[in-house]
């Protein structure tokens, strides 16, 4: 599909504030057409990383879940909806988002896989029962093997489910596991996950202006 031309505004900005990074220009595209697709199609994102990862990985899905800098209020139909179940009052309060679930954020399944199944499938685990074709998964590892995040993302393909990466310079396991790779130019572990924010933040605001902006 073809994005609107303010959406692109946000992509110029980036290529021209991380130079370095411009190549990255057809994958952010590419990854906003798919989320806005699965958005559209009433479909989910599913996150998931370790350590700082963890952190980004629920940092995205917040961006996608409510206003990152753009107004997002509930539509005519959803506020008659509220109104009908006796909530119109909220409407106000309310914002729409993209319906995004952060696989870091449940200690007790997370525990109870590791505990009783394997650390390495906490991710794939939820990934597997949550996870229907057309949804998306994001995985980020900066080095691109961290294994609960690698089964995650088989399962994932395997399902139907469509997938995002992001790491750091080196071949790793998750390269080919990928419909859309961030693979930046660093091969240090918080020198990695310092040029993913600005592409994941740049990714959430051409969502957002896709989905909620008027060009």
């Amino acid at each position: 599909m073809a994005l609107k031309s303010s959406t692109l505004t946000h992509l110029n900005t980036f290529t021209t504030r991380y130079a370095r990074m411009s190549d990255f220009a057809p994958a952010l595209s590419r990854a906003t057409e798919l989320i806005c697709g699965c958005a559209r199609s009433g479909c989910k994102v599913l996150t998931c990383g370790n350590g700082g990862s963890a952190a980004d990985s629920e940092h995205i899905a917040a961006e996608l879940m409510k206003a990152f800098i753009l107004p997002r209020p509930v539509s005519s139909d959803e506020t008659q909806k509220l109104n009908a179940g006796g909530a119109g009052e909220l409407a106000p309060k309310l914002q729409r988002g993209v319906a995004t679930v952060a696989l870091t954020s449940n200690a007790a399944i997370m525990t109870a896989v590791a505990n009783d199944t394997d650390a390495q499938m906490i991710f794939a685990q939820q990934a597997f029962v949550l996870g229907r074709a057309g949804d998306i998964l994001i995985g980020l590892s900066t080095s691109g093997n961290s294994g609960n995040v690698v089964n995650a993302l088989k399962v994932a393909r395997s399902l139907g489910l469509h997938t995002i990466g992001f790491t750091g310079s080196k071949t790793a396991a998750m390269d080919n596991l990928c419909d859309v790779l961030f693979k930046v130019p660093e091969t240090e572990t918080y020198k990695i996950q310092e040029c993913h924010f600005p592409i994941y933040h740049t990714l959430c605001l051409m969502v957002e202006q896709e989905l909620y902006g008027i060009d």
